[in-house]
């Protein structure tokens, strides 16, 4: 790629990009795309119309220079879910419609004379007084009712001049909030696509690890217990029960059996189904999330509901108050002066403006918020629950030994143990898998079907074998396995600073596969930055050991903990904590902290969870750290005070204004300028970043 360099100071660098035609969108989404994958580069701005290109980096300045050299646009595969769903061509159609909506409405005072522009303005003045007629006739006083009286009777005074900018107000601020609202939901419907890269495909009935993209229509694929379902498809065999409430809201889950259809980005919670793939492109799921968004009532906060209800409650009061003045005054100047300004206007504008920037904001900090109520929950919130392990602890534990009981070779008791957990989404599974691939350990399929039961292990057959995997409460309790003979006192002295999963061969004792799950550099900085954003109560539930909870919640710094508990007691403990009044967020990444975060007031995953705990969750947080939390908390407080903020700036501004044009400081076409203006402003404001 040629380029000129036309700023460049430590840290950041911008250029602009020499080619002979216009950059496209398309082009302007793969470069910006192909910087931001670069590990040196934190942030980077593409202008389209100029070719200008800002980025910032850390590291040497020579090996970016010499990237941008290397770029070509052919050289970079870019999905095309990404590129269709690009923002940019939304954003430059906005941008042109509201500078062309700005230059139209002066231009044309500046050249068409003012009867000309008068028809124009009693013209166009009949959609708002017909919405008006509309409401009435639904017998409703709200809003519509109300800026068809005030455009009516402007034109009825024939003050024309009044009448036009009010309906250029009301204009503007239509296409501000259609614009925030697209580009809110587009923000929102991409982040909740799928980001899967392999699926099990299941050819002459053996099953094996395929790409996503290579999959195509009629393919057979296994999707198991925790997973999310990656395509549209028929099931072929098995049952399980599917969480489809990304698409379709339904909060409990629905039976599939043989010959039923299941869609793509729903969620596996119970059982085992093969798949006969009956559609590859992600463009229909993406649509059906976008209609799902708009239409859900997820999206309102219940302060964006208070405000539309308050200015609808609002209209009446403002219609007495015109008649009233007039009836005082016999002054119909003064009484207009009342009409012209209402707080309901900018009450429903600003408001859904602020939740909907307030969620487009938190996607840049790697955050889906999928509504507006939990962010406002979130700053209500005063207890936070988390689970341990992915959560408080590094998402990615690692396997540090593994200790035989029968005599066994290590590496192949691993070998077996990384056959079963492979096919299930838990952080300590992904330990297991990994260390087995580290050491170059093949495990082709050995077993017969396994069983997976949450939070407790798994359960197959190998040959004439049973073979569990899991918790010592389900080796030893559940399943009454037994240490072989003589092996006791070796099994007593396990290293303490470290999680155990246990395998057993047979009911008898095989391995013990020792776990590091080091605490997260950040997390008692992130716990202590929480409490200072308000969050009065911190607790860590975990299904560990007693022993392990108690260190990690010493180093963490939390109020209380919970060890060796159930996903059914972090449920109960949430829906105890909300019978008593408190308003609870629950923080976990696995498929065992899905009740839970289902229950909480706001449930969050974090990063690298599992599918089903991403999909029931109200928020995700896509960033590798804790700090994330923090950001989010802070979010919520500041859109709760600018919410509040905006209340106390409207209807203050607004009360000024009819006492002035009461006391005849104000004309009518004054008032409604200054209203109309103030309105923009605050909806202007609204629509800036938060932090």
């Amino acid at each position: 790629m040629k380029f000129v360099i036309c700023h460049d100071i430590p840290g950041r660098l911008r250029i602009r990009v020499l080619q002979p035609r216009e950059m496209t969108c398309s082009e302007a989404d793969t470069l910006e795309y192909a910087l931001s994958a670069l590990s040196n580069v934190s942030k980077v701005s593409v202008q389209r119309r100029t070719a200008g290109v800002t980025v910032c980096y850390g590291g040497n300045r020579a090996e970016l220079i010499q990237k941008l050299r290397a770029f070509s646009y052919g050289s970079v595969t870019v999905s095309e879910d990404y590129l269709r769903h690009s923002c940019r061509e939304l954003n430059e159609t906005y941008k042109e419609k509201l500078v062309g909506k700005v230059l139209l409405r002066y231009g044309s005072m500046a050249v068409i004379p003012y009867p000309v522009r008068a028809g124009i303005a009693a013209v166009r003045s009949l959609r708002y007084i017909g919405l008006g007629i509309k409401t009435l006739c639904r017998r409703k006083l709200e809003v519509p009712v109300l800026d068809a009286t005030a455009i009516g009777v402007s034109v009825l005074r024939g003050d024309m001049k009044t009448a036009g900018s009010i309906i250029f107000l009301l204009g503007i601020g239509e296409l501000l909030e259609e614009w925030t609202h697209k580009k809110s939901v587009g923000d929102l419907a991409r982040s909740m696509s799928l980001n899967i890269s392999r699926v099990w495909l299941r050819r002459d009935g053996q099953e094996m690890l395929a790409p996503v993209s290579g999959i195509a229509i009629g393919d057979e694929i296994v999707v198991r217990m925790g997973n999310v379902i990656p395509f549209d498809g028929m099931v072929v065999s098995g049952e399980g029960m599917v969480n489809q409430a990304s698409l379709t809201g339904e909060s409990a889950a629905v039976f599939k059996q043989p010959h039923g259809y299941v869609y793509a980005g729903t969620v596996l919670e119970e059982g085992e189904l093969a798949v006969r793939v009956e559609t590859v492109g992600g463009a229909s799921r993406f649509e059906r999330i976008v209609t799902m968004i708009e239409k859900s009532e997820k999206l309102k906060s219940s302060l964006e509901g208070k405000a539309a209800h308050l200015a609808d409650r609002l209209v009446p009061f403002m219609l007495l108050g015109t008649g009233g003045v007039y009836a005082l005054t016999r002054n119909a100047t003064k009484a207009l002066s009342v009409l012209m300004v209402d707080f309901s206007c900018a009450l429903k504008l600003a408001m859904p403006i602020s939740v909907l920037s307030a969620i487009r904001e938190a996607s840049g900090h790697h955050i889906t918020v999928k509504g507006g109520k939990f962010l406002e929950a979130l700053a209500e919130a005063d207890t936070i629950v988390f689970d341990k392990t992915g959560t408080l602890t590094k998402a990615k534990p690692v396997v540090v030994d593994v200790i035989p009981f029968q005599g066994d070779e290590p590496d192949e008791l691993l070998r077996t143990a990384a056959c079963l957990e492979e096919h299930f989404p838990h952080s300590m599974a992904r330990a297991v898998v990994e260390a087995a691939g580290q050491k170059g350990l093949e495990h082709s399929e050995m077993h017969s079907r396994v069983e997976y039961i949450v939070a407790h292990g798994i359960s197959s057959r190998i040959g004439e074998k049973k073979v569990i995997i899991g918790s010592y409460h389900f080796v030893f309790q559940d399943e009454q396995c037994t240490v072989p003979e003589g092996m006791q006192e070796q099994f007593d002295a396990l290293p303490a600073e470290y999680s155990h999963l246990y395998m057993a061969v047979d009911s008898v004792l095989a391995a013990v596969i020792c776990i590091e799950d080091p605490l997260r550099e950040e997390a008692a900085d992130a716990v202590s930055k929480l409490r200072a954003c308000g969050i009065g109560r911190i607790v860590m539930m975990t299904g560990d050991s007693e022993r392990t909870a108690r260190a990690i919640a010493e180093k963490v710094g939390v109020d209380e903990y919970y060890s060796e508990v159930l996903p059914e007691d972090k449920a109960r403990f949430v829906e105890s904590e909300k019978r008593a009044g408190r308003k609870v967020v629950m923080v976990g990444d696995g498929i065992n902290d899905s009740p839970a975060l289902s229950a909480a007031n706001v449930g969050i995953a974090v990063s690298d969870g599992a599918e089903i705990a991403r999909e029931i969750a109200d928020i995700m947080i896509g960033s590798d750290d804790l700090y994330g939390l923090v950001t989010l908390k802070k979010l919520g407080n500041a859109l709760v005070g600018r919410i509040h903020g905006n209340y106390r700036v409207i209807v203050g501004f607004n009360t000024a204004l009819i006492l002035l044009g009461v006391g005849g400081f104000l004309q009518p076409a004054s008032s409604a300028l200054l209203h109309n203006t103030s309105t923009l402003a605050i909806s202007l404001k609204s629509m800036q970043d938060l932090l």
